[in-house]
């Protein structure tokens, strides 16, 4: 998807920034968001953005608060157009006052053991089951569990191999008995179907040759959550909210948890500590007598 798919020619400029962003392999959802960035600009401004002056780029963000861009929003067009400034045009001194708006802080949604439980039993099919068990049994997000390959399972270290996660980083997660049971049961079905290719993937799609998507994946995790019958907003990535906050709560290290999750910092992490109930069950309030000793 980039470039756009158009008749035109590119502009100099725009296949100057197109070459930047491939310089630094920036992935390719990322240059559409920095290109759009800079196209809402060019919108704003009714003519080319490398003329925007700072009392321009100023007034653009008045206009994307006025016109209720969402914080999220506004701070992933700040991000596009920081590039676009910064490094295609080498004026740095023009987004140098341009700060990101603070995000509301928002707590995860997670399941309980239990409602995970219905949740994985409800699922449509053992393929979709067996990866909704790895989203939440090895903590993994939806695009990880869509890219693992056969060989990524190591059944001698008890470990799924993670690679080009989150941040281009690759790390290993943990594979229990119970899911390396599951993938087991998984691997020779499909191998006794045909649907699955020595070394390929291990979650296939509508031919051995391809991944299941993101979508499909997200899709199968509605379906489940709608025949158990569970209300709240789940999506895959609940499922790792759930696996965290239950390791949480089993008393596992959360710099442990960190490590597992492949989070870079440990306050990303430590939001789990507000969501683990079992911690705060046991928590003795201070109108509650003190236990003798």
């Amino acid at each position: 998807m980039i470039p756009s798919p158009s008749t035109q020619p590119l502009s100099p400029l725009r296949q100057r920034m197109l070459e930047d962003m491939r310089m630094r392999k920036l992935e390719p959802r990322t240059q559409e968001a920095y290109i759009r960035a800079v196209r809402k600009l060019a919108a704003y401004l009714k003519r080319s953005p490398d003329a925007a002056t700072v009392e321009d780029l100023r007034n653009f963000q008045l206009h994307l608060v006025d016109t209720g861009s969402s914080p999220m929003t506004l701070n992933a067009t700040l991000t596009g157009l920081k590039f676009f400034f910064d490094i295609t045009l080498g004026r740095i001194e023009l987004m140098a006052k341009m700060q990101p708006v603070k995000l509301p802080r928002t707590l995860p949604v997670v399941l309980s053991c239990e409602e995970v439980a219905r949740l994985l039993a409800a699922a449509r099919n053992i393929k979709h089951q067996v990866a909704l068990s790895v989203a939440y049994g090895a903590g993994l997000r939806a695009s990880e569990v869509v890219s693992l390959r056969v060989t990524d399972v190591d059944s001698q270290r008890m470990t799924l191999r993670v690679e080009q996660g989150k941040g281009a980083k690759d790390r290993y997660a943990m594979l229990s008995p119970v899911l390396l049971q599951r993938l087991r049961s998984w691997w020779h079905l499909a191998h006794a179907q045909g649907k699955m290719l020595p070394g390929g993937w291990l979650f296939p799609g509508m031919t051995p040759l391809e991944p299941l998507s993101i979508r499909q994946l997200n899709r199968a995790v509605h379906a489940a959550a709608e025949a158990a019958g569970i209300n709240k907003r789940v999506t895959t990535h609940t499922l790792r909210h759930s696996f965290a906050t239950h390791l949480l709560e089993r008393k596992v290290d959360i710099r442990v948890i960190q490590v597992l999750l492949g989070h870079k910092k440990l306050e990303t992490t430590s939001i789990y500590a507000h969501v683990a109930t079992d911690l705060l069950r046991e928590v003795i309030g201070p109108l509650e007598p003190m236990p003798a000793a």
